[in-house]
């Protein structure tokens, strides 16, 4: 196996883990100082920190990907991921709409710097004023 076939597996195996909900998968994926950024939110360090945010997510929504494309680099070193977001609002979180289980499709993308065999950061991005105007017009149940 190449390191882009071996970056490409590990990039694999986080989201299969997100999908299924396996938080203990995903930190397992994880450098324990990993670097997390969001593009419209505060840095994270740190693999604890990273898995409150985790637990913080999973509480509010409910996500699932498809379409995903991961491309590598050569050596290994840096990925990057492109993917649908299908999620569903559960509770209403801090600053944004009020949930009411509004579902939403989401173009997302994440860029990968990957450590001996571990992501060492996570540098994700979605468009958030897409996700208001989807969560904001859909119809309550």
């Amino acid at each position: 196996m190449t390191d882009a076939d071996a970056a490409e597996a590990l990039i694999r195996r986080y989201y299969d883990c997100f999908d299924r909900g396996d938080l203990e998968g995903m930190l397992a994926c994880v450098a324990e100082d990993v670097i997390h950024d969001v593009n419209q939110g505060e840095r994270r360090i740190g693999r604890q920190r990273f898995h409150a945010f985790c637990a913080r997510m999973a509480h509010h929504y409910e996500e699932k990907l498809d379409d995903i494309a991961v491309m590598t680099t050569p050596d290994g070193s840096r990925a990057a991921a492109e993917f649908n977001v299908h999620g569903v609002y559960l509770e209403t979180d801090a600053g944004l709409p009020p949930a009411h289980g509004q579902a939403y499709v989401l173009p997302a993308g994440a860029f990968f710097a990957i450590r001996e065999g571990r992501i060492a950061r996570i540098t994700t991005y979605y468009n958030l004023t897409e996700w208001i105007l989807q969560v904001s017009r859909s119809p309550e149940p």
